[in-house]
């Protein structure tokens, strides 16, 4: 039976169980919340609780900053509609001070451009409202696997587990990418695409295939969020993105790491 949690809310699952999958290593996954409406946010504050989360929640973001500089935590859920700044402003601006805490974005409108411009400003992932509780919680769970995915380094690695191509080195156990030996912030989201596209240097790969890779079989993603993604890795890496030498594209087949920076591989 479901209840509901508001005009722009949530709608609440009553029956419910802890899922097991909310621990990373030993410790419980952190999640932050900020959003301005007290009942949304005490009611995903208990619910995620429930579901054995360890929660702490925000109404706004006058003090975001000082607490993800205080304690860690694993997924950051955004309102985008706040009084003061709003979520949009605030992860554009956690991302340029190399803030990489993967970010779901949760938006009062559904219209497609909204979500296109939160990937653009760094999110991760999106939920319109009213949501139901239980796709919040399959959407963290989705973003902490892929963390433990890009940790678990699974598949073939290079002896050292780093990939180098160009000026910049992939490195997979810390999750960075250096050029000259300083760090180029990445998101999560970003780390994964870039790995992704690194470990098949030189071949084309499509937007499900990229999606498959970088996000999991179960994970539901739009051919735009890809192209998002590949538009800001562009803007992090390459000198000129609208004439890219890394990430390539290649018309009908996808996208291409080219590792020295040449021509593209294909017509």
């Amino acid at each position: 039976m479901d209840r509901p949690g508001g005009e722009n809310g949530a709608c609440v699952t009553l029956a419910r169980q802890p899922t097991g999958e909310t621990k990373m290593g030993e410790a419980l996954a952190r999640i932050l919340v900020v959003d301005d409406e007290q009942d949304l946010r005490a009611l995903l504050q208990r619910y995620l609780s429930d579901q054995g989360y360890a929660v702490r929640a925000l109404d706004g973001g006058q003090h975001l900053e000082r607490l993800l500089g205080r304690e860690r935590f694993d997924v950051l859920v955004l309102d985008v509609m706040m009084p003061g700044e709003d979520g949009l402003s605030l992860c554009r601006r956690l991302r340029a001070r190399g803030e990489t805490i993967p970010i779901v974005m949760l938006t009062a409108r559904g219209d497609p451009l909204d979500r296109i411009i939160g990937l653009e400003m760094g999110a991760d992932d999106y939920l319109p409202k009213p949501f139901n509780p239980r796709e919040l919680q399959a959407r963290i769970e989705a973003l902490i696997r892929r963390q433990r995915m890009l940790g678990a380094h699974t598949g073939p690695l290079p002896g050292d587990g780093r990939i180098d191509f160009g000026p910049f080195s992939l490195h997979l156990g810390e999750r960075r990418l250096r050029r000259d030996g300083g760090d180029i912030p990445l998101t999560s989201g970003e780390f994964a695409l870039l790995q992704a596209l690194a470990r098949h240097p030189g071949r084309p790969l499509g937007r499900d295939r990229l999606i498959e890779l970088s996000r999991g079989r179960d994970h539901e993603a739009s051919d735009r969020s890809i192209d998002v993604q590949v538009m800001r890795l562009r803007r992090a890496i390459e000198d000129d993105p609208a004439q890219p030498r890394y990430i390539q594209t290649v018309w009908g087949l996808g996208y291409v790491l080219v590792p020295d920076g040449g021509a593209e591989r294909r017509p």
